[in-house]
């Protein structure tokens, strides 16, 4: 199934994201915990990709294995800017024949041996190009693209930044899905902007349950996320405790998906960093407004 038909339907429905192994040794245990968020039958799911590529493997590996044994619609990242394009065309192969229908077309992290080269020399600089390659590749693929409320990190502005979403858009992009936010209002916010400039295609608020005080650095590393008092009150009063720590990260991603349905949201993505027990208590918070048992 296609993911642009679930978000269609408009129906309340979360789905999860989930990364493969970055060795060998490591694959069984990350299945394992794929596998149960799987059984926990969220809309779908979302593999990531490498850097670099480096795990390409193991998330055509992730996504066939959920998909062959849960049903799960799957979709498969992929990255471009460390890339050949005849590297490119060969992965869009891979996942023709592995039967992949959806793909979140990324531009991906630029490395440091990247960022020392001439851009110039490289073969994609935008994710616009892989969402272009990825049309143009004769497979029937739904692609989704990223999406920064706070605005990319590489933007002038918000004005510029949008405008370079609508060329992703313009180019053949379903749907798009944000970075991780926690305050709402800025999601509202960025999706009237969208609206206005002619974006419509469905966009997924991206929500990261924080269950450990150690995450807050690294999430705003990776996104420049805002932090609302709000959410510092809760790391500063309950960060020393793990496991009050845990249950208040997970009731405050609760409360924003509830936010967000309450306000017309149908569709939101959880990056559960391979926690199913997360994924599950979250499910389980949401079961009677999804309509589902998840015990």
């Amino acid at each position: 199934m296609k993911i642009i038909d679930i978000l269609n339907r408009r129906n309340m429905s979360l789905s999860f994201e989930v990364f493969p192994p970055k060795k060998e040794s490591s694959f069984d245990t990350v299945r394992e915990a794929t596998e149960e968020i799987a059984r926990a039958r969220p809309a779908f799911m979302s593999v990531t990709y490498g850097a670099g590529g480096g795990t390409s493997r193991y998330t055509l590996d992730i996504a066939k294995n959920i998909k062959a044994k849960y049903g799960v619609p799957m979709l498969v990242h992929l990255t471009c800017v460390s890339s050949s394009r005849e590297t490119i065309k060969e992965r869009i192969q891979a996942m023709k024949d592995a039967g992949v229908k959806n793909v979140m077309a990324l531009r991906g992290d630029l490395t440091p041996e990247l960022m020392a080269s001439d851009p110039a020399t490289w073969d994609y600089r935008y994710a616009t190009q892989l969402v272009q390659e990825l049309k143009e590749s004769g497979g029937d693929f739904c692609i989704g693209a990223a999406c920064y409320p706070e605005v990319h990190p590489d933007s002038k502005n918000q004005k510029e930044d949008i405008r370079h979403l609508k060329e992703k858009v313009d180019a053949g992009a379903d749907f798009l899905t944000t970075q991780m936010v926690f305050d709402n209002n800025l999601f509202f916010n960025f999706l009237y902007k969208l609206r206005e400039a002619g974006v419509t295609v469905p966009v997924l608020p991206g929500i990261m349950p924080i269950t450990n005080a150690n995450q807050v650095e690294r999430a705003i590393k990776l996104s420049g996320s805002f932090m609302p008092q709000r959410f510092k009150s809760l790391v500063d009063y309950f960060g020393n405790d793990p496991e009050a720590m845990k249950q208040a990260g997970i009731a405050y991603a609760t409360d924003q998906i509830i936010d967000l349905y309450a306000n017309g949201i149908t569709n939101v993505h959880v990056y559960s960093m391979n926690k199913p027990d997360v994924a599950r208590a979250i499910l389980s918070n949401l079961s009677a407004i999804l309509g589902k048992d998840f015990a």
